[in-house]
């Protein structure tokens, strides 16, 4: 079985969102806690960091160039550099309270961003769409902290998964994408980890980083295991598919909130691990509009 390997010489705090660049054959990733967005390249071995106002909980990249970012008070578009250009929304949440976190592109390349509800004290979260033509939207509440946002090839079927809660949903979708009554897709007992970020294969299979759990696993479309992957770290926070063949998983990881004796003891935690599958990952659409 293929053993996850090191990126490179990179640790990070709170490193999200891993983006594959296919035109620049790069890598792309945010530190939620660190207000960067992180870029590199793996044919020159060259690492760009740009540097943002607030924590950047989740992007995506822009047709037009440059990317659309959700940061802790509003989501904005913003250049190749970093200059935010245009505020497109306010965060719906109480941004005192709840954070941006996990996000990304549906099919038809708009863009979706959830919070992260802080105090924790009920499932105050939500997740938020932006259209092509920049119209927010909220479109699914009742959430602690949204995560594993992932769609299917075919339109039908979004997935998101609420870490704090452990559980992933999957949640149809009509012609127009817009969704329907979600549903649970897979529960998590104590000890297997709970699931956050994630991305979907060509067979419609769902991979997603088991936070707590030392693990990437891969579930079939009816949610059954197929696979698992052992990381040397506790706590993986999302996958994305990239290389020439869209057949490596990468993987963030962090050390937030660990003690110094547990990164002494785990000093790879808040490492990027590439791993090589056997099935290729679908590619992420970059957000189409402004």
């Amino acid at each position: 079985m293929a053993q996850p390997d090191v990126l490179f010489d990179y640790t990070g705090h709170l490193p999200e969102c891993p983006t594959w660049s296919e035109a620049e054959q790069a890598l792309y990733w945010a530190d939620i806690l660190e207000y960067e967005i992180h870029r590199y390249d793996i044919r020159s071995g060259e690492h760009q960091v740009l540097q943002f106002p607030e924590e950047v909980g989740c992007f995506s990249l822009r047709e037009k160039g440059g990317f659309i970012v959700a940061l802790r008070s509003a989501i904005w578009l913003s250049d190749s550099r970093g200059l935010l250009v245009r505020k497109i929304c306010d965060n719906p949440s109480n941004p005192q309270l709840a954070r941006f976190n996990d996000g990304g592109t549906d099919r038809d390349g708009r863009f979706y961003a959830g919070t992260f509800w802080g105090p924790g004290d009920y499932n105050g979260a939500l997740l938020v769409r932006i259209d092509n033509k920049l119209k927010p939207k909220v479109i699914q509440c009742d959430i602690h902290g949204a995560n594993g946002l992932a769609f299917s090839a075919d339109k039908k079927w979004m997935y998101t998964s609420d870490t704090p809660n452990g559980v992933i949903y999957r949640t149809p979708l009509d012609e127009q994408g817009e969704p329907g009554k979600r549903e649970p897709f897979r529960h998590f007992r104590a000890g297997e980890g709970i699931p956050d970020g994630a991305a979907i294969d060509e067979e419609g299979c769902y991979w997603s980083a088991m936070f707590d759990g030392w693990r990437v696993a891969r579930f079939s479309p009816e949610g059954q295991q197929l696979e698992e992957y052992r990381l040397p770290v506790r706590c993986p926070t999302m996958v994305c598919f990239g290389g020439p063949e869209m057949k490596t998983l990468f993987i963030t990881t962090t050390r937030e909130n660990m003690s110094a004796e547990e990164v002494r003891q785990y000093p790879l935690s808040g490492a990027i691990f590439t791993l090589p599958v056997a099935v290729a990952g679908m590619k992420k659409l970059p957000f189409i509009g402004g």
